[in-house]
């Protein structure tokens, strides 16, 4: 395995990991449609939460939240409207990132609650 995606994997853990601290219970976790991935699904009192994680070495070159592009967004709103479609849901969700910071835990990470709105990508793509 390539040591970003070694790196990417243990990112996901250890935010796996906050957000079980903070309150979350996980729903799924690399859940796939088609070529379309969602990182992290979770519930956080009745809100569905659909999480993409970054995680980088150094944010030298580019800041790790940046890397979820209007493109990547546009993906991530088609997959959790089949996500929500597919499990019957009619409850609240939202769209958060995080971003973990450094070479090995513990890392720096920052959690972006409500980062974007399927209607703000729609508008902008």
């Amino acid at each position: 395995m390539a040591l970003h995606n070694e790196l990417g994997l243990i990112g996901e853990q250890q935010a796996c990991r906050y957000l079980a601290e903070q309150g979350y219970s996980l729903l799924a976790r690399n859940w796939r449609v088609g070529h379309l991935e969602i990182d992290i699904i979770a519930d956080y009192f009745g809100e569905v939460v659909f999480v993409e994680v970054k995680t980088r070495g150094s944010e030298a070159v580019e800041e790790a939240v940046k890397a979820v592009d209007l493109d990547k967004q546009a993906n991530l709103v088609a997959a959790a409207a089949y996500y929500m479609g597919l499990n019957k849901l009619d409850r609240p969700y939202r769209f958060d990132i995080i971003t973990l910071t450094g070479h090995r835990p513990p890392f720096e990470i920052k959690h972006y609650v409500n980062a974007f709105t399927p209607e703000g990508v729609r508008s902008r793509h």
